[in-house]
């Protein structure tokens, strides 16, 4: 039995479903009824700006749907811009180190970052590294003055599982560092585990209550982030190999199995979108425990709806379509690529409580240094200019 399955006889479900445009759907839809994955189109070009709904960062269209991100929620990830932040200011004239690079975002029209570690080029102001209660009163100054506010980072989570005495300190000081700069969330850049075994998701389960449970008890809401492996299938079942470990899935993917085993009180979040794109791409098939081949598209708006307030934070990445890759996108700056952002926070809804953060990790150039600043403020632009769609 597939998840799919729309007995309305309508496209429009399954267009959702698979979060493309009307081009990309249109010739999906050819794709899926001949038997095959669901999956960017190749050779379908990306949507047009216009048809992103660019509106030059204005909050109000005449005639058309509501802001889909507003303005207060518009954020990026720093590691976008990590050459910036980790540039010499006294070899260069363009923004440098944390202050500079929040003053930019800011001009820019941000009013959320999210970090990525807390080091800087040593030359500026404050050194190369902030990673200190000292250091957090310094950057928190930065974000006040230039109206930023920071909602997460993806920093440290304890290897040791038990904790030892030198991680759980560790963890706790970058609490202690979350609330001084005024985050309602801290999290990683990493997945649970990189295990398929419902064992070891069970172990990463267990491992999380008990850390959400200390960063609660700080005022913290911890989250995960994911990559395309996290929404693989999960191996739970059929016959055992010679380790003894299941060989075949029942059909659930490694974070909804996360999602089931975690309190939804203390563990939250962030789907990169991009790479749950990507898993939609990569693993759309499974061998269930009979030995069978199922098809299942992962559909990830549908998967944030469900566990809507276990989201609130996304990574707002976007792709064009790649044939070469493995992966099906290649990334691009948000609002150039093929990925329908337009529907998915439409369907995802809840806009006053989601946090997008852009993210480009090709933003940063060996050959232009003004590159991920510059695209950043493309993005922003997109990110601002997208509205519902009219009714």
């Amino acid at each position: 039995m597939t998840a799919f399955n729309d007995e309305s006889g309508s496209g429009d479900a399954l267009r959702r479903t698979l979060g493309v445009n009307r081009r990309r759907f249109l010739s999906t839809c050819t794709a899926v009824a001949a038997g095959a994955v669901a999956a960017p189109v190749l050779g379908a070009s990306p949507a047009l700006a216009q048809d992103r709904g660019r509106g030059h960062g204005h909050d109000h269209g005449h005639g058309r749907g509501h802001v889909l991100v507003p303005p207060g929620k518009r954020g990026i990830i720093l590691y976008t811009v990590r050459d910036a932040t980790a540039r010499d200011p006294l070899a260069s004239d363009l923004p440098s180190g944390f202050r500079e690079v929040f003053k930019q975002l800011s001009r820019h029209g941000y009013r959320q970052v999210e970090f990525a570690g807390y080091n800087q080029h040593a030359n500026a102001p404050g050194g190369a590294s902030l990673e200190s209660v000292a250091g957090a009163r310094l950057l928190r100054s930065w974000l006040d003055d230039y109206g930023l506010r920071a909602q997460g980072n993806h920093g440290f989570i304890p290897p040791s599982w038990p904790l030892t005495s030198a991680d759980l300190d560790t963890f706790k000081k970058h609490l202690e560092i979350a609330n001084i700069l005024g985050m309602d969330h801290m999290g990683t850049g990493g997945d649970p585990t990189g295990s398929s075994y419902r064992a070891d998701w069970d172990v990463a389960g267990e491992k999380w209550n008990a850390l959400g449970k200390i960063a609660r008890r700080e005022g913290i809401k911890l989250y995960t982030h994911n990559h395309d492996a996290a929404y693989g299938f999960l191996l739970d079942g059929g016959p055992l190999d010679a380790q003894g470990r299941p060989t075949r899935s029942s059909g659930i993917r490694k974070l909804e199995y996360f999602l089931k085993v975690t309190d939804p009180k203390l563990v939250w979040l962030e789907m990169d979108i991009f790479w749950a794109h990507v898993a939609q791409y990569k693993f759309h098939t499974y061998t269930a425990h009979d030995g069978s081949t199922r098809e299942q598209v992962f559909d990830p708006a549908g998967l944030v709806s469900r566990h809507n307030k276990r989201y609130p934070l996304f990574h707002a990445k976007d792709g064009v379509v790649s044939t070469t890759n493995g992966m099906g996108y290649d990334m691009v700056p948000f609002g150039t690529g093929v990925i329908d952002y337009t529907t998915f926070f439409s369907r995802v809804g809840e806009r006053n409580y989601h946090n997008p953060m852009v993210e480009d990790d090709n933003s940063p150039s060996a050959t232009d240094p003004a590159q991920s600043l510059r695209e950043a403020k493309i993005s922003y632009d997109n990110l601002a200019a997208l509205r519902s769609k009219k009714r």
